[in-house]
């Protein structure tokens, strides 16, 4: 491994649904773990976004 290899920048964690998981080590799957939490509050407050602007637009039309 060279100097520069060192300085990329390194990718972001990610988790393919499916994926093997048997050569993955405690610390590995925790940060996994950790990744998907972190994915399911974002998708959560996104929907409840999209909720709240449907029920503005809902509240709308009915008046």
């Amino acid at each position: 491994m060279s100097f520069i290899d060192d300085e990329r920048p390194k990718k972001p964690a990610t988790h393919e649904l499916g994926s093997d998981l048997s050569m993955l080590s405690v610390d590995e799957l925790e940060s996994r773990i950790d990744l998907l939490r972190q994915e399911i509050v974002r998708l959560e407050a996104e929907k409840e976004a999209k909720a709240a602007g449907r029920r503005a637009a809902d509240n709308l039309f009915r008046s």
